[in-house]
């Protein structure tokens, strides 16, 4: 969104302002393009790279204002959280020793922003998302205060009208809602820029959709979120439904969300993308646009196509467009957004190889990709390699059938390397960087891997907080050894002595696996639940999950005592008899300290925990007990 000043656009006059400016950028970048002026013939990669910022205890830290004003350079920028921030390289001709340049660039700027984070004695990190990362995070107070980040939430408000809601199923489900655009903030990613001629774009943008699905497969790193065991690159789903402006459609018309991989091959120009994200998506943020673009042309000069630039920053294709002017010429790049952040420096630049070389190998090998490969596949293998990783199975040319790693280590591994070759890279760099995604394939292991096998090691012995904190402090330091992630040993839980710290919040231990009851069912149901599953506490809800009661032993008790002299058979009683209806509750948000301060002060031995009126949680005196457990062995 860079730094123009934008607005939500309240005023119908002001975005039909910015509307006409749109449309003016759109007509000029056609001139252009009808005229030759696009940059042709020159090759260029750049990339952008988003970190979180975590604290001394691995959790996420709002200090982006303050570190930024200590790396004190234009590189670095804000993001919608502040915990999160990015910076941009410098853009490198695509020949020679581009992709060292590339890691070392990496390097520096890295080191220069964990330099200032030690000075708060905090850390960054490289992850798609963070695994310590709590809902209670997302909050309005932690988005960086900068116009444009709330602009945009209230724009995105207004257009879906509702909260946000967040489901996902992998090993685990997950279901929330939230009220901000905030949930984008979970994610990170490493995105990268290529730039092709006006003549050459639609051919090498359908071959970096046609290659989407394979890359990713190969260097997915987000399988978490709130300790939920998801997809392989959780992210993709994540950003796609937190930034989704779509209301719930009335019947089976198809709406597109601003988050998309596409519905189609393009077949002669960029401007195809752009008319179509001008006619499909209404604007969201407008600004004040102080060129005719036009006129600009006219007159002799480059236009900057403010307005274009800025509404295509609200439109998120995974692989995205792109319009930019270096030394006084304007060009057109291909961006990648389908990357995560990390695991390391090494595996980004790996994965950048990797995909380079594809774009440019695959140019040279496929007359045509659109005569060979159906869209509806393409689009299938990259959700499936979403999903499942190198796990996945692919529709590949001639409508074959190939495992992920098969096709990434037979097929695309080799044009890339030619790829890289045509380009002049440095053999060296080749064997190195593409080298390294082979061994990742050949292991297994991508980021996602080592996570999932480092969290279900863990979590045996140690609760879900702890477990994720120590993969946490792991992944940080396994970063600064610079060694790639296949050649990682999985984490261990080491971080005893900072377990306060994952306790604060009943969040952060409450059972979220609820068995309950309804307030019409027989008390004989209430017993043989409690009796398999061993438990002494029974929440009891209605239809909408809403908490009405609570049954405990106690309830149960008292009932046998009443019936004992009566001949009514008290198993067909309904709970709303004998349940607990005025019962003490917290939120998600209590910290741990009041919590045990209200079972105290009330007498009870377990807590529900509501939030906006549902219950979404329990916490017990036998989550404390194994709490004191816990810190005895920590501390003794």
């Amino acid at each position: 969104m860079g730094q123009q000043k934008v607005r939500n656009g309240s005023s119908a006059a002001q975005l039909r302002l910015f509307e006409k400016a749109l449309l003016s950028d759109i007509r000029a970048l056609e001139k252009m393009h009808e005229t030759g002026l696009i940059e042709s013939g020159v090759s260029r990669i750049g990339a952008e790279q988003e970190l979180f910022i975590v604290d001394r205890h691995f959790a996420p830290l709002p200090r982006s204002l303050e570190i930024l004003k200590e790396i004190d350079d234009p590189h670095f920028t804000t993001e919608l959280a502040s915990f999160n921030m990015e910076f941009n390289l410098d853009p490198l001709a695509f020949t020679g020793n581009c992709l060292s340049a590339l890691q070392k660039q990496l390097k520096k700027f890295i080191a220069k922003a964990g330099t200032a984070a030690a000075r708060h004695d905090a850390h960054i990190i490289l992850t798609g998302i963070l695994p310590t990362l709590r809902k209670s995070h997302l909050g309005l107070d932690n988005m960086t205060p900068k116009p444009r980040y709330r602009a945009l939430n209230e724009a995105m408000n207004q257009l879906r009208g509702r909260d946000y809601d967040l489901f996902l199923r992998g090993i685990d489900e997950l279901y929330i809602r939230h009220d901000s655009v905030m949930l984008e903030s979970c994610n990170t990613s490493f995105q990268i820029h290529f730039q092709v001629s006006a003549e050459d774009f639609a051919r090498y943008y359908n071959i970096a959709q046609a290659v989407a699905g394979p890359v990713l497969a190969s260097a997915v790193n987000s399988p978490l979120l709130f300790g939920r065991r998801l997809w392989n690159e959780t992210r993709i789903a994540v950003f796609q439904q937190s930034v989704d402006t779509r209301g719930t459609p009335r019947h089976v018309r198809q709406t597109q969300p601003r988050v998309h991989f596409g519905n189609s091959w393009i077949r002669e120009s960029v401007l195809e993308i752009f008319k179509e994200e001008i006619a499909r998506f209404r604007i969201l943020l407008g600004a004040e646009i102080d060129e005719d673009a036009m006129q600009k042309l006219a007159d002799g000069e480059v236009p900057k196509l403010k307005a274009l630039q800025l509404h295509n920053g609200t439109i998120y294709r995974w692989t995205r467009p792109c319009y930019g002017i270096t030394d006084g010429k304007p060009h057109l790049r291909i961006e990648n957004r389908l990357f995560p952040s990390g695991p390391s420096v090494i595996d980004e630049v790996a994965n950048a190889a990797f995909w380079f070389g594809l774009i440019k190998g695959m140019a040279a090998t496929f007359d045509d990709i659109t005569k060979i490969l159906d869209f509806d596949d393409v689009k299938a293998n990259f959700y499936a390699a979403a999903r499942r990783g190198l796990r996945a199975q692919f529709s590949w040319v001639n409508h074959k059938t190939v495992p992920a790693p098969t096709l990434v280590r037979n097929e695309l591994l080799p044009i890339a390397e030619e790829g890289l070759r045509q380009a002049a890279i440095k053999e060296s760099d080749i064997q190195r960087f593409l080298g390294i995604i082979k061994q990742r394939v050949d292991s297994g292991q991508t980021g996602s891997e080592w996570m999932l096998h480092s969290f279900s090691s863990m979590k045996k012995t140690c609760a879900v907080p702890t477990s994720l904190a120590a993969m946490t402090e792991a992944m940080v330091a396994k970063q600064k050894s610079g060694k790639p992630v296949h050649e990682w040993k999985p984490a261990k839980a080491s971080r005893q002595a900072e377990l306060p710290q994952y306790y604060l919040r009943v969040e952060q231990f409450m059972t979220t696996d609820l068995f309950t009851v309804n307030q019409e069912d027989t008390v004989d149901l209430v017993v043989s639940v409690m009796n398999w599953r061993r438990i002494r506490h029974l929440p009891v809800e209605d239809n909408n999950h809403k908490l009405v009661g609570l049954v405990t032993y106690r309830s149960l008790a008292r009932l046998i005592e009443k019936q004992m002299t009566k001949d009514e058979d008290a198993a067909l009683l309904p709970v709303s008899l004998i349940m607990e209806k005025d019962v003490p509750n917290v939120t998600p948000e209590t910290t741990t300290l009041e919590a045990i301060a209200l079972m105290r002060d009330k007498g009870v031995s377990c807590l529900p925990v509501v939030a906006d009126n549902r219950l979404v949680g329990i916490i017990t005196e036998h989550d404390f007990m194994k709490l004191s457990e816990q810190f005895l062995e920590a501390y003794g």
